[in-house]
This record gives C-alpha cells, sequence and structure tokens, in this order.
C-alpha cells in the first residue's frame, strides 16, 4: 500500500510538473517533457494522454507536441468565480434559510452535470446531509434546469441529445417535454421539480446572473414532499427568485426592466 501510494504521489508531482514546463515553454514533444523530467518516454507519454483526457494539455495538430488545454481556463475561472460567488451569496442564502426552514442549495453546471458549491441545512431538515461538492443530474433537478435554461441553443442541443436517466418514476426523459418545461422557467423565472430526483423531495431554483446578465449559478430550496406540496411551490418558487435576484444583485447585475411571468 505504501508503495502504491508513493507511486501515486510521484506520478502527481510529475503530471503538475508537465504542467509549469508547459507555461513556460508554450509547446513542448513527448521526448523532450521525458527527458526534463527524467523518466522513459513511454511514462511522460501515459502522462500527457491522461492530462489530455482531463483537458488540462492539448495537442498541436500539426506539430504533435503539447500545450496547455482549455480546461485549465474552465478551472480557474470556475475557481475564481466560485470563490467570489459563495462569499457574495452566503448571507442571502442564510436569510432564505432562515425564512424558509428548509436546505438551500447553491449549484453552479460542471460540464454536464450540476455541482453545489455551498449549502445552508433547513432548521426543519430531520437529516442533515451536505451536498457541497457533490454533483447531481442536470435533468432532474431545480437548479439543473435552471442552469440549462439559460444555455444557448447548440449547448442546449447537446445535453438533450444525452440519455435522460430515469432517477424516479417521475423524472422527464423525454427531451422535447424537458425542453418544453425549460422554456417555461426561462419565462416565470425559477423551476420546480417534484420527486424526479428522489422520490419523496420536492425543490424549487432561480438563476444567479453575474454583472453582465449571464447566468452563473442557481439558488434552490429543496425538503420533503409533505411540507413543499405542489401547490406551494409558486410561492417558494418566487422566494428562490427574489433570493437569487438579490445574489445577482450582490455581483454588480443590474436588473433590466422586463415582465417577469408566474406571478
Amino acid at each position: 500500500m505504501r508503495n502504491g501510494q508513493g507511486s501515486s504521489v510521484q506520478s502527481v508531482h510529475r503530471a503538475m510538473s508537465i504542467l509549469e514546463l508547459l507555461a513556460q515553454e508554450g509547446e513542448l514533444g513527448v521526448t523532450e517533457l521525458g527527458r526534463r523530467l527524467g523518466v522513459h518516454k513511454a511514462t511522460a507519454s501515459r502522462l500527457v494522454a491522461t492530462l489530455v483526457g482531463h483537458g488540462l494539455v492539448a495537442r498541436n495538430p500539426a506539430t504533435e507536441k503539447c500545450r496547455l488545454g482549455i480546461g485549465l481556463a474552465h478551472l480557474a475561472g470556475v475557481a475564481l468565480a466560485g470563490l467570489d460567488l459563495v462569499r457574495q451569496a452566503r448571507p442571502v442564502l442564510e436569510d432564505l434559510a432562515g425564512r424558509t426552514e428548509e436546505t438551500v442549495n447553491l449549484a453552479v453546471l460542471d460540464g454536464d452535470q450540476v455541482l453545489n458549491v455551498d449549502q445552508i441545512a433547513g432548521t426543519r431538515s430531520v437529516v442533515s446531509v451536505s451536498w457541497v461538492g457533490h454533483r447531481t443530474p442536470y435533468h432532474c433537478t431545480s437548479n439543473g434546469k435552471v442552469l440549462m435554461a439559460h444555455l444557448d441553443d447548440p449547448q442546449l442541443d447537446r445535453l438533450l441529445a444525452l440519455p435522460l436517466e430515469a432517477r424516479t418514476p417521475r423524472t422527464i426523459t423525454d427531451p422535447d417535454r424537458l425542453r418544453a418545461q425549460l422554456e417555461e422557467v426561462r419565462a416565470r423565472g425559477w423551476a420546480q421539480t417534484i420527486e424526479e430526483l428522489e422520490e419523496g423531495l420536492n425543490a424549487v431554483a432561480a438563476p444567479v446572473r453575474r454583472a453582465d446578465g449571464v447566468v452563473v449559478a442557481a439558488v434552490s430550496i429543496a425538503g420533503p414532499a409533505f411540507r413543499m406540496r405542489p401547490a406551494e411551490l409558486p410561492r417558494v418558487g418566487r422566494m428562490a427568485r427574489d433570493a437569487a435576484a438579490a445574489v445577482s444583485r450582490r455581483l454588480g447585475y443590474t436588473e433590466r426592466s422586463q415582465s417577469v411571468g408566474g406571478q
């Protein structure tokens, strides 16, 4: 076990060294990377292949040399934006959880899933389960629907072309039906799920916008179906919408004059 751990740590160290070398030099071939790392070309090739698979390194198709991948820019952007997002949203989330007494989450779209970046547990929660750092499906969560609803057409088409797993009997797995629901989400300003991710769990969510108006996150309120009954969801949805708007203002977004559906 100790040898395996040492080997894993060494591989991580070498992978980080590759990223640092590429940051310094711009482009390097696998042979040169192996020479600078002091490892066989085959070892360097395996490390590069892993980094390429995660989008952290890319190959120049003309030279076959390696360079930093766009995945690094994505990670850096998420990290920088995420730190400010969580910091700015936290007071609003705490207030919302206090008023609803239900669990409030802040989530962002990460690839093909939803990443929960902050959570405030409601005082009425029977079991306190932290979703922070956990990824959930986009098509059967309220925050996922909000984030999907504000993607551009090519991104949305790509997600809707993927298989939509039935997590419960209520999960929407028909792309056309889901697309129609996303149009409703955009019109009224909030989304809902009724026992679509887990049986007995309902939720609502609304979009958070950064200064330029782009949706970067979603604020959701989730609770047991016997408390958050379908008839109550419009009221709670408006609370989520107001809270998300408050977070958006803290991020520098100025609300435009526009009619908002779903009174």
